[in-house]
């Protein structure tokens, strides 16, 4: 910390930070009215796997306290999937993105106007499942159903603001940040239920001990390939002014092998978890309900190949849309860029479509390995959740990406600072 206070905006943005977070993590310990306390804590210890599970780590464990932030932020990223999805078939939407900052704010308000509609559904889906539950809600009704589904939008979209003042005025993304969280705050809680299970002998001590080598393995592997770049050499021509030569610089253009980061892991939990959010909820013995719900538990093969198809779908669709070959290959020809071998104009958006194909490839296979090989360990020993591929994938992507950001504001703050005494000294 001693680093950040040189810079009096980068203290003051991390304070901002951890204070956002902060009443987030409030929010999650406030209970929505007219629950069974004792009747939910039964009824979760019963359901910790399976979409449940995942659901309860991106909410910060909030499900499992049914507390205001149950839905957490993922009807903003259901939203935000659908949008962007549209974005890519639509030509509004299209002509929406190439409008700029006009365009960028009208989807930003489209993207909220789902989030409140996806919220309304889901809240309604949630109270008529608890109101399934025996005894779980202490006066069932339409008063229930009403107070439920009200208090759970304003949740939802109180977390999406929460998460828009963090990116705005803090430090990182915000939504990212929230998802981690929910997910650092319930690991502790982790590691001391995987101590427990060694102790009563439900996993051995070779086992876990195997846990943490894997966890630790899993985590050099994450930063290696989230640091790994593959650099496309660019050259400037020279350029004669007078009596004076200009140019003839060279330069790299840095391209990773995961350029989506976390994004697909999230939107693939999403999509899984939109369908059938609340079908755990659901009490009765209606065999559809436990059909759908045994083919979404861990290790099933259904689960295993939806997600690892969202996640290598939305690698590639993600990226395709962060980054144009045709776009970059444009600028480097107005700046007089080149690359060696290569000529300018489409042979250029070509070589390096080709080039990002193949790291994006890479990515998405990296992605898929991290979030299911942890998946196989949960379905077939007594392991938390919170110690899955997706949530240490999160952390980890996250972490990186905020401290990146804290180092980028030092260096400006440091640049800055040279630069004042520059001036003075002359």
């Amino acid at each position: 910390m001693s680093d950040a206070s040189q810079s009096h905006d980068l203290r003051n943005r991390i304070f901002f930070t951890l204070f956002i977070l902060s009443v987030y993590r409030f929010g999650t310990f406030v209970p929505i009215p007219g629950i069974d306390p004792e009747q939910l804590q039964v009824m979760m210890q019963s359901n910790q796997k399976g979409l449940l599970g995942m659901f309860n780590v991106f909410a910060g464990g909030a499900v499992s306290r049914m507390a205001i932030f149950a839905l957490g932020i993922m009807p903003y990223i259901s939203s935000s999937i659908i949008v962007q999805l549209l974005t890519g078939v639509s030509d509004y939407f299209k002509n929406l993105k190439s409008q700029g900052e006009i365009g960028r704010q009208k989807i930003t308000q489209i993207t909220r106007y789902g989030t409140v509609l996806l919220a309304t559904v889901q809240g309604y889906g949630l109270a008529v499942g608890l109101e399934s539950s025996a005894n779980l809600v202490i006066n069932p009704g339409m008063f229930f159903k009403i107070t439920t589904v009200t208090t759970i939008v304003a949740g939802t979209m109180f977390l999406m603001w929460l998460g828009e003042q963090i990116t705005q005025r803090g430090i990182g993304n915000g939504i990212s940040l929230i998802i981690f969280s929910g997910i650092v705050a319930e690991i502790p809680r982790a590691l001391v239920t995987t101590f427990e299970l060694g102790r009563t002998g439900a996993i051995s001590t070779a086992m876990i001990i195997f846990i943490f080598v894997l966890l630790a393995a899993t985590i050099m592997f994450i930063v290696f390939m989230e640091r790994a770049l593959r650099k496309i050499l660019i050259n400037y021509p020279k350029r004669q002014m007078g009596n004076k030569v200009y140019g003839g610089d060279s330069s790299h253009l840095p391209l990773k092998i995961n350029s989506a980061g976390v994004i697909p892991a999230i939107f693939a939990s999403a999509l899984l978890l939109l369908p059938v959010t609340f079908s755990n909820f659901n009490a009765s013995q209606n065999e559809t309900f436990q059909t759908i719900v045994s083919f979404f538990s861990q290790g099933q093969p259904l689960y295993m190949i939806l997600y690892a198809s969202g996640i290598i779908f939305f690698t590639f669709f993600y990226t395709s849309i962060t980054f144009n070959p045709a776009e970059t290959a444009e600028n480097l020809r107005k700046y007089g860029g080149f690359i060696p071998g290569i000529r300018p104009g489409e042979s250029t958006a070509l070589y390096i479509d080709n080039i990002l194909t193949k790291l994006t490839t890479m990515g998405a296979l990296y992605l898929t390995l991290v979030c299911l090989m942890p998946e196989f360990l949960i379905a077939n020993y007594p392991i938390p959740f919170y110690l899955g591929g997706t949530s240490i994938l999160i952390v980890v992507v996250v972490a990186i990406d905020t401290v990146t950001q804290i180092q980028t504001r030092l260096m400006s703050s440091q640049y800055e600072q040279l630069i004042k005494k520059t001036k003075f000294g002359r």
